[in-house]
């Protein structure tokens, strides 16, 4: 291949404005065409064609709905103790040894908080449980048994 070495482009290297005049043109921020992402879909368009194809447009999707919505993984003493009793008339929890045993990981409960008062014994069946809790179910004359986490 030939080596143009007298190109236009060539002799205007090291001089100051490279062929464009010395007032205005490709020189200041009127070349730009706007700040940041002006002109994207006007007078940009073809850049954005060539370099950002993906630009505009979604991409992915966010679930909604009630099917995609977090399942609450805790539960305080409190509310145990308000569910002991009711959980006992239907049948889904047993009473052992004077103590209503409640297994919360059948509930997709992962830990157990101490907020509220635990006004009953109450075997408590579960896989994480904070020192709060622990210490007033056994107040309350409750045991826990902890189970080994998943995975």
């Amino acid at each position: 291949m030939v080596v143009r070495r007298k190109k236009k482009s060539r002799s205007y290297r090291g001089y100051r404005n490279q062929g464009w005049g010395s007032v205005g043109q490709h020189r200041k921020s009127g070349s730009r065409g706007g700040r940041g992402a002006v002109g994207m879909c006007k007078h940009k368009w073809s850049w954005v064609l060539k370099y950002a194809p993906d630009w505009y447009g979604k991409h992915g999707f966010t679930p909604r709905g009630p099917e995609h919505t977090p399942i609450i993984t805790t539960l305080n003493v409190g509310q145990i103790d308000e569910l002991a009793e009711e959980l006992s008339r239907k049948g889904n929890a047993i009473i052992e040894d004077g103590k209503i045993v409640i297994d919360v990981t059948k509930m997709g409960i992962a830990k157990v908080l101490g907020s509220g008062r635990v006004s009953r014994p109450i075997k408590l069946i579960a896989h994480r449980v904070s020192k709060s809790a622990k210490k007033k179910i056994e107040e309350a004359g409750g045991e826990i048994v902890i189970l080994p986490a998943k995975g």
